[in-house]
């Protein structure tokens, strides 16, 4: 019982006698006996301020340099410059501890953020509605397919491009499971690295549910979604979207203006840094007249009764606002603080000045590709691309790369076994030219690097 907030032995006994227990062991007497040493924590004692410090500089030390791998990961989490102002935003008071705002006359800095952020993900992704955040991409993307159950309830066959994120697909297997009378398949990926659009007509039928695709999708490929969106309005079927970098959205048409249904994406690229591959924040929206089916909640725009401008929880059907069997999410908080860094990051950019960063991340990566093919590294997919893309290369070649500092780009035989030469490359405005230098070096077929030596 002791930690941070320690409980003296008199505050103990007092807090058993109020709730009727005459020991802590009595609170697990729910709990079989055989079960609970097995329920222990293996942890190792604990440490001092001044311990604990050493360590983890110990363990930052670790951390590469300016000097260090020259690294071109991708594959869902992408490496943006963040403005120091977004941090200085994040690090008011006033935020901080940024909780859901029930009390609206107490809280209006934070439903104006969040108004504030529902209008980015509204526009970014060309939808009429968007609620105040989800936990990340990966679960918006399960939270849109329970969405469009709850809209076509006699339907039960869920259709994921096999080019969507893995573990995208994976989060959506999990939270359908537990609805017992929902299938889901998979759709095959063409030579051009998009959805197989042959294979999907042949596929829907009157029990397709919805069909949800990346945009762009793990190789890093521009989806045709209008075409897409054709078929499966055809088929009487909804067309979801997922976005792991909506930096992409400042340049395509997006989802909503391609016929979306509903539409989602991980804000990462917008003010969060990568950190290990989190936290994340997921945007969502949808058409207005289903705003009923939606999870989470939506701050609206209202006037108070002097007539001045206000800000209030509009919708919130949540379990712990209505009633649990009409509830349509179970998500506890918004994710307050990330959304908050994504409002703060895209009201610094603006319109134009995203736009410039799209183009800027597009020209680069565009132009390590061309140098690549030139080096004799070939693309494997022909399909348009944003600011990542696949190319063909020995596993060998990749781990002798990240031996002298080079991290290529994500290995996918990890995720598609049929890729077993075959590297996602990631190229944004934090890979200086000495460093595309080194990547282009690296991968270079043996001859070109003969040549060029």
């Amino acid at each position: 019982m002791s930690g941070y907030t320690p409980h003296t032995e008199g505050d103990i006994a007092a807090m058993l006698a109020a709730i009727g227990a005459s020991s802590i062991d009595d609170l697990f007497a729910q709990v079989p006996a055989g079960l609970r040493p097995r329920a222990t924590i293996d942890l190792p004692p604990g440490l001092t301020e001044p311990e604990l410090r050493a360590r983890f500089e110990a363990l930052a030390a670790r951390n590469a340099g300016g000097t260090g791998p020259a690294v071109f990961l991708g594959a869902g989490a992408y490496p943006h410059w963040v403005p120091t102002a977004v941090d200085q935003v994040l690090l008011r008071s006033e935020f901080l501890t940024a909780y859901t705002p029930y009390q609206p006359e107490v809280s209006q800095g934070t439903l104006q953020a969040t108004f504030e952020f529902q209008t980015f993900a509204a526009l970014l992704l060309g939808l009429e509605v968007a609620n105040a955040s989800m936990y990340d991409g990966a679960s918006a993307a399960a939270e849109a397919v329970l969405m469009a159950r709850r809209m076509l309830p006699d339907r039960h066959t869920v259709w994921l491009s096999r080019a969507l994120h893995p573990h995208y697909r994976a989060v959506i297997r999990t939270y359908v499971r537990g609805l017992g009378d929902v299938v889901v398949r998979e759709v095959p990926f063409a030579a051009d690295g998009r959805t197989d659009l042959g294979a999907l007509e042949g596929d829907l039928g009157p029990d397709a549910l919805a069909v949800v695709l990346g945009q762009p999708n793990v190789f890093g490929v521009l989806e045709d979604v209008a075409a897409v969106a054709a078929r499966t309005g055809a088929a009487g079927a909804l067309i979801i979207t997922a976005t792991a970098e909506p930096l992409a959205l400042a340049m395509v048409r997006p989802p909503g203006a391609c016929g979306a249904d509903i539409a989602v994406a991980e804000g990462q690229s917008f003010g969060l840094p990568v950190s290990y591959g989190g936290p994340g924040v997921g945007l969502f929206a949808a058409r207005e007249r289903d705003v009923r089916s939606m999870p989470g909640r939506i701050v609206g725009e209202t006037v108070d009764a002097h007539g001045r401008r206000g800000f209030v929880l509009t919708l919130a059907t949540r379990e712990q606002h209505i009633r649990r069997e009409r509830a349509t999410s179970n998500i506890c908080t918004n994710q307050g603080l990330c959304a908050l860094a994504v409002t703060a990051y895209l009201s610094l950019l603006g319109r134009q000045g995203l736009r410039a960063l799209a183009t800027t991340n597009y020209r680069a990566a565009h132009a390590v590709a061309t140098r690549l093919e030139a080096a004799g590294v070939a693309r494997r997919f022909d399909g348009p691309f944003f600011n990542e893309f696949v190319v063909q290369a020995p596993i060998a070649r990749w781990e002798a790369l990240v031996r002298d500092g080079v991290v290529a780009g994500f290995p996918l035989a990890r995720w598609y076994p049929e890729l077993d030469d075959a590297l996602v490359v990631c190229v944004t405005e934090m890979h200086g030219a000495a460093d595309i230098d080194r990547l282009v070096r690296g991968l270079a077929a043996p001859a070109a690097r003969a040549a060029s030596g």
